[in-house]
């Protein structure tokens, strides 16, 4: 199936429009490619160990959920090649540009996903993850889209059976609410516990961090970050 293929929308909706601008014919080319070479296979079963995804060896492995433009992704990618990342983004215009970074420097320890990231969750094998992020995903910040957001507790629950314990979901928006929001959820989730020795953790990056776009729009526009970090206990 080519990206003009695809489906426009995934039946739980989690995210919003599938394009954005038309993609150049470089990105284009960049996406098809890519997405052979890159691309997860949900048709055949997951191996119960993930690092056989890759073709060089991994210690561990991650999952970055709508990682955007891919800044994020290919940083942690590129400064870890010791360990697995798999990131999912249905935004055809963002997979794109990560397909076209690929190009540029290519990187055996990562796999994408261009689909709803339910469906990826679904496929993982369980205790398999050793972290999932979460960073600046869509607030839907009217009420009556809420439901949409991707922090939930059917979500959740996805998260707490792929994820080994001790392992790490990780949470960053410039939205209020929807902080809140995920506080509220991951706090009357049995399986997360919130790390936070003070009151100044939450505003502090993660140890590496090299910031997105989308945050730095937020800090230009007077919306501070919050850092979340959970435990799967």
């Amino acid at each position: 199936m080519t990206s003009e293929e695809r489906p426009t929308r995934a039946s739980e909706a989690f995210f919003g429009r599938r394009r954005g601008k038309t993609i150049r014919p470089a990105q284009s080319v960049a996406l098809e490619s890519g997405l052979a070479r890159y691309g997860l296979d949900l048709s055949t079963a997951a191996p119960a160990d993930l690092r056989r995804l890759f073709k060089t060896p991994v210690g561990g492995v991650r999952l970055e959920i709508g990682f955007g433009g891919g800044e994020h992704l290919f940083h942690r990618a590129s400064s870890a090649p010791d360990s697995g990342f798999i990131g999912a983004e249905p935004f055809v215009n963002g997979m794109a540009k990560m397909m076209m970074a690929l190009e540029r420097e290519p990187l055996e320890n990562v796999r994408l996903f261009d689909e709803d990231a339910t469906r990826l969750l679904d496929w993982l094998p369980a205790d398999s993850l050793d972290g999932i992020d979460l960073l600046y995903p869509d607030p839907w910040p009217k009420k009556k889209h809420w439901k949409r957001r991707f922090v939930s507790k059917v979500n959740l629950d996805r998260f707490a059976r792929v994820l080994r314990s001790g392992a790490q979901f990780r949470f960053a928006s410039d939205i209020d609410t929807y902080v809140n929001w995920t506080l509220l959820h991951c706090r009357a989730h049995a399986a997360f516990q919130w790390q936070a020795g003070h009151a100044g953790d939450w505003h502090r990056p993660y140890d590496g961090w090299p910031g997105t776009r989308y945050e730095a729009k937020a800090i230009r526009e007077g919306r501070p970050p919050a850092y979340l970090t959970f435990v799967r206990m």
